[in-house]
């Protein structure tokens, strides 16, 4: 089964690009080259992107592309919860579905920091791959949104997203429609779920 695989590389693949990026590169590589699959392909295509990009740049460009727009960043329920009080409660859900399956995140990062949900994805499909889907429309609306950037990260989105079950939406429109469980009862940071044209890139990470 492949999926645990794509979901630990495309874990990796989206972390900071710090001092280890090469060996995360190769470690990757290492682990799905033989492997078959669309999902793969997706992967290694990002490899082969990035592999001759300087660390410092490829930083700079994390940055740029998930830092400083809030409609690109990689926090699962900012997408369906907004900066309301309902997301502290989804956070806490998902630190407590995390610990009653023996797993602490990094005390760094928040829960649904995508790298985190997709490495507990890998470690425990059984619960994780629910999750993935759970949130499939969250991780639509930033695929199609680093689609609409031109980001090389879009393909570990659609990797991501090709080995979940059930249709994906037609249109960002529609995964954001789909991502809302409600109308928000706060409206502080909500801009990002607005169905407007796209604004000038701003805001910070979440």
């Amino acid at each position: 089964m492949t999926r645990p695989v794509v979901h630990q590389a495309a874990s990796l693949l989206l972390g900071y690009p710090d001092h280890d990026w090469p060996q995360r590169l190769r470690t990757v590589r290492s682990a799905v080259h033989q492997l078959p699959g669309a999902e793969i392909e997706l992967l290694l295509d990002f490899c082969a992107q990035t592999a001759g990009t300087d660390p410092l740049g490829l930083a700079s460009r994390y940055v740029a592309t998930f830092d400083r727009s809030r409609r690109r960043c990689l926090y699962l329920t900012y997408y369906t919860d907004g900066d309301t009080r309902r997301r502290g409660a989804s956070l806490a859900r998902l630190k407590t579905l995390y610990r009653s399956h023996g797993w602490v995140p990094p005390e760094e990062e928040l829960p649904d920091f995508l790298p985190v949900v997709l490495e507990f994805a890998a470690r425990s499909p059984g619960a994780g791959v629910p999750l993935l889907t759970e949130y499939r429309a969250a991780l639509e609306v930033l695929r199609f949104a680093l689609v609409a950037y031109r980001s090389p990260y879009a393909g570990l989105l659609q990797a991501v997203c090709l080995g979940l079950p059930g249709a994906a939406p037609a249109s960002r429109e529609e995964a954001l429609r789909l991502a809302r469980t409600g109308p928000p009862t706060e409206t502080v940071g909500l801009e990002p779920f607005a169905v407007q044209p796209r604004p000038s890139d701003q805001g910070a990470r979440r």
